[in-house]
């Protein structure tokens, strides 16, 4: 949740060569806002609804696809993308993540529109050990997400050795 996956997707997106996939972009065109839909049906609704948009991003040509930050909690997600990805974790500190929670626009579900660093530490803890099996880590965030695009780019090529 505000490690700038969507920024740097793009610009990793372009480096590759391959097209872009926001599953939350997926979501929403099929169940309308994400506030609302965890409103209607609540995280295990999210999670159903994350996990069919990714299986459905999976299914087209190679792309960068970015996920939520909690997709990886729920395990069969997890194992649709342990099966079918090269995962790659945007690791960064609890203190960046609030500052950008706080200027975002969006108001998440999970922190609600006044972010706390317990709230924002509290679900990090919870999701990291998740994010920690992804096949790329790397870690920012005092470098613009330009390079962070590049870095993960030189890695998925020396990973997939090319």
């Amino acid at each position: 949740m505000a490690a700038g996956k969507t920024t740097v997707g793009r610009f990793l997106a372009r480096e590759l060569g391959v097209p872009f996939v926001d599953t939350d972009d997926l979501i929403v065109a099929r169940n309308g806002a994400v506030a609302d839909l965890f409103a209607r049906a609540g995280e295990q609704g999210f999670r159903a609804a994350e996990l069919e948009a990714v299986a459905t991003a999976l299914a087209g040509p190679p792309s960068v696809i970015a996920l939520g930050g909690g997709a990886m909690t729920h395990a069969p997600t997890r194992a649709l993308l342990a099966e079918h990805a090269l995962r790659v974790y945007l690791e960064v500190p609890v203190d960046a993540l609030l500052a950008r929670l706080r200027r975002s626009r969006t108001v998440r579900p999970l922190v609600g529109p006044a972010p706390t660093a317990e709230r924002v530490r509290e679900l990090l803890v919870a999701r990291e050990p998740y994010y920690r099996q992804a096949d790329i880590i790397v870690s920012g965030p005092r470098r613009s997400k330009k390079a962070f695009a590049k870095e993960i780019a030189e890695r998925i090529a020396s990973h997939s050795g090319h």
